[in-house]
């Protein structure tokens, strides 16, 4: 039985939700970074008042997985064209989708991404895209498993250091 719920975030989830996004991204690449690129990217990335204003956004959604009070994974999604890429006419951008280190393993990344997929149907986009780390390969895995296909590449930048992306899509 699930003991966790996802929901739209509002703007009271902001602190909170500043801090998972901060703790997964380091749990995710720190390693794999040096910490100066690491802390520019999180300065300018991570802050309550960052959050706040995508929680406001209006071409932006933020989910957050709750449980017992606490935020155990988010997703954000924006409506924005595919990079260099002839898309369809309402394509729908997976910005960020992470789910907190102790909770790995257990669903919930599933459960995000059918409640992301069931909402793109409902709010009409017809075609859904991200981008992937290259060097991610749990998370590149992940998304071919929900049909996603690589399709193209961009830059991803962490703090100075200009990291390769995969372009991601699929069909709603």
């Amino acid at each position: 039985m699930k003991t966790y719920k996802i929901r739209t975030a509002n703007v009271s989830d902001a602190g909170q939700l500043a801090l998972l996004q901060e703790r997964t991204f380091r749990d995710t690449f720190e390693a794999a970074n040096n910490a100066e690129d690491m802390t520019q990217h999180c300065a300018v990335s991570y802050s309550a008042a960052i959050q706040e204003a995508e929680i406001r956004h209006s071409d932006m959604i933020t989910l957050v997985c709750e449980q017992g009070g606490a935020l155990i994974a988010f997703t954000q999604l924006r409506w924005k064209e595919v990079p260099g890429i002839a898309t369809r006419t309402k394509p729908l951008e997976i910005y960020r989708l992470y789910v907190d280190r102790p909770w790995h393993g257990q669903g919930i990344a599933q459960d995000v991404m059918d409640f992301i997929l069931t909402l793109a149907k409902q709010l009409g986009s017809d075609q859904i895209w991200l981008g992937v780390w290259e060097n991610n390969l749990r998370a590149t895995s992940f998304y071919r498993k929900y049909g996603f296909a690589e399709v193209s590449e961009h830059i991803f930048m962490v703090g100075s250091d200009p990291q390769r992306d995969i372009i991601m899509m699929r069909s709603v």
